[in-house]
Protein backbone atom coordinates (compact mmCIF):
# COMPACT_ATOMS: atom_id res chain seq x y z
CA UNK A 1 0.00 0.00 0.00
CA UNK A 2 1.65 3.01 -1.29
CA UNK A 3 1.84 6.20 1.33
CA UNK A 4 2.02 9.31 0.46
CA UNK A 5 2.57 12.38 3.13
CA UNK A 6 2.16 16.64 2.40
CA UNK A 7 3.71 19.14 3.85
CA UNK A 8 4.45 22.55 2.95
CA UNK A 9 0.83 24.04 3.96
CA UNK A 10 0.27 26.66 5.85
CA UNK A 11 -1.10 31.16 6.07
CA UNK A 12 0.32 33.30 3.26
CA UNK A 13 -0.72 36.64 2.04
CA UNK A 14 -2.18 37.35 -1.29
CA UNK A 15 0.29 37.37 -3.82
CA UNK A 16 2.50 34.84 -2.06
CA UNK A 17 4.00 31.91 -2.34
CA UNK A 18 3.91 28.19 -0.88
CA UNK A 19 5.73 24.82 -2.06
CA UNK A 20 4.24 22.00 -1.20
CA UNK A 21 6.03 18.32 -1.00
CA UNK A 22 4.45 15.12 -1.11
CA UNK A 23 6.60 12.10 0.45
CA UNK A 24 5.61 8.45 -0.69
CA UNK A 25 6.29 5.21 0.82
CA UNK A 26 5.79 1.90 0.87
CA UNK A 27 6.84 1.52 -2.96
CA UNK A 28 8.47 3.16 -5.99
CA UNK A 29 6.43 6.39 -7.29
CA UNK A 30 8.56 5.90 -10.52
CA UNK A 31 5.27 4.22 -12.67
CA UNK A 32 2.39 5.99 -11.22
CA UNK A 33 0.87 9.15 -12.32
CA UNK A 34 0.82 11.61 -9.48
CA UNK A 35 -1.35 14.65 -8.91
CA UNK A 36 -2.13 17.68 -6.20
CA UNK A 37 -5.87 17.93 -5.20
CA UNK A 38 -7.76 20.66 -3.81
CA UNK A 39 -11.03 21.09 -1.42
CA UNK A 40 -12.47 24.23 -0.45
CA UNK A 41 -15.07 24.40 2.57
CA UNK A 42 -18.27 23.23 1.08
CA UNK A 43 -17.16 22.47 -2.81
CA UNK A 44 -16.20 19.50 -4.22
CA UNK A 45 -12.63 18.28 -4.40
CA UNK A 46 -10.89 19.17 -7.88
CA UNK A 47 -7.88 18.64 -9.73
CA UNK A 48 -5.32 20.97 -9.76
CA UNK A 49 -2.08 19.48 -11.51
CA UNK A 50 -1.09 16.03 -12.46
CA UNK A 51 2.07 14.70 -14.06
CA UNK A 52 2.71 11.73 -16.04
CA UNK A 53 4.76 8.88 -14.79
CA UNK A 54 7.47 9.87 -16.93
CA UNK A 55 7.02 13.39 -16.18
CA UNK A 56 6.32 14.15 -20.03
CA UNK A 57 2.88 15.51 -19.64
CA UNK A 58 1.31 17.49 -17.14
CA UNK A 59 -2.34 19.13 -16.38
CA UNK A 60 -2.82 22.14 -14.99
CA UNK A 61 -6.52 23.86 -14.52
CA UNK A 62 -7.34 26.81 -15.81
CA UNK A 63 -7.77 28.53 -12.27
CA UNK A 64 -3.85 28.00 -11.64
CA UNK A 65 -2.55 27.90 -15.08
CA UNK A 66 0.41 30.20 -15.40
CA UNK A 67 1.06 30.36 -11.34
CA UNK A 68 1.35 26.53 -10.38
CA UNK A 69 4.10 24.08 -11.42
CA UNK A 70 4.23 20.38 -10.66
CA UNK A 71 7.41 18.28 -10.50
CA UNK A 72 8.48 15.09 -9.47
CA UNK A 73 11.65 13.94 -7.67
CA UNK A 74 12.32 10.38 -8.45
CA UNK A 75 15.43 10.01 -6.23
CA UNK A 76 13.57 11.10 -3.18
CA UNK A 77 10.16 9.62 -4.33
CA UNK A 78 8.75 12.85 -4.15
CA UNK A 79 5.99 15.26 -5.78
CA UNK A 80 6.15 18.88 -5.55
CA UNK A 81 3.71 21.59 -6.23
CA UNK A 82 5.06 25.33 -6.56
CA UNK A 83 2.60 27.56 -5.99
CA UNK A 84 3.23 31.14 -7.01
CA UNK A 85 0.68 34.88 -7.21
CA UNK A 86 -1.26 33.15 -4.28
CA UNK A 87 -4.87 34.36 -3.89
CA UNK A 88 -7.97 33.78 -1.54
CA UNK A 89 -9.48 31.47 -4.13
CA UNK A 90 -6.60 29.23 -3.90
CA UNK A 91 -7.18 27.94 -0.12
CA UNK A 92 -8.71 24.91 1.11
CA UNK A 93 -6.71 21.34 1.92
CA UNK A 94 -4.34 20.16 -0.88
CA UNK A 95 -4.23 16.41 -1.31
CA UNK A 96 -1.70 14.39 -3.03
CA UNK A 97 -2.69 11.47 -5.39
CA UNK A 98 -1.35 8.76 -7.16
CA UNK A 99 -2.39 6.49 -9.89
CA UNK A 100 -1.29 3.13 -10.53
CA UNK A 101 -3.52 1.58 -12.81
CA UNK A 102 -4.08 2.43 -16.33
CA UNK A 103 -5.11 5.89 -16.96
CA UNK A 104 -5.58 7.61 -20.45
CA UNK A 105 -3.91 10.81 -19.57
CA UNK A 106 -3.06 13.53 -17.26
CA UNK A 107 -6.45 15.03 -17.74
CA UNK A 108 -8.50 12.20 -17.13
CA UNK A 109 -6.83 11.56 -13.57
CA UNK A 110 -7.02 15.18 -12.65
CA UNK A 111 -10.18 15.69 -14.17
CA UNK A 112 -12.45 12.59 -13.45
CA UNK A 113 -10.42 12.01 -9.81
CA UNK A 114 -9.31 8.86 -11.14
CA UNK A 115 -6.67 7.91 -8.33
CA UNK A 116 -6.17 4.82 -6.88
CA UNK A 117 -4.28 6.66 -3.50
CA UNK A 118 -4.69 9.66 -1.49
CA UNK A 119 -2.69 11.64 1.34
CA UNK A 120 -4.17 12.96 4.02
CA UNK A 121 -4.15 16.65 3.26
CA UNK A 122 -2.33 19.71 3.61
CA UNK A 123 -3.98 23.37 4.74
CA UNK A 124 -3.29 26.33 2.53
CA UNK A 125 -4.65 29.40 3.73
CA UNK A 126 -4.33 32.46 1.85
CA UNK A 127 -5.71 35.74 3.62
CA UNK A 128 -4.08 38.86 4.69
Amino acid sequence: QLQLVESGGGLVQPGGSLRLSCVASGGSLDYYYLGWFRQAPGKEREGVSCISSRGASTYYSDSVKGRFTVSRDYANHTLYLQMNSLNAEDTGVYFCAARGRFVASVQSMCVSRQVDDWGQGTQVTVSS
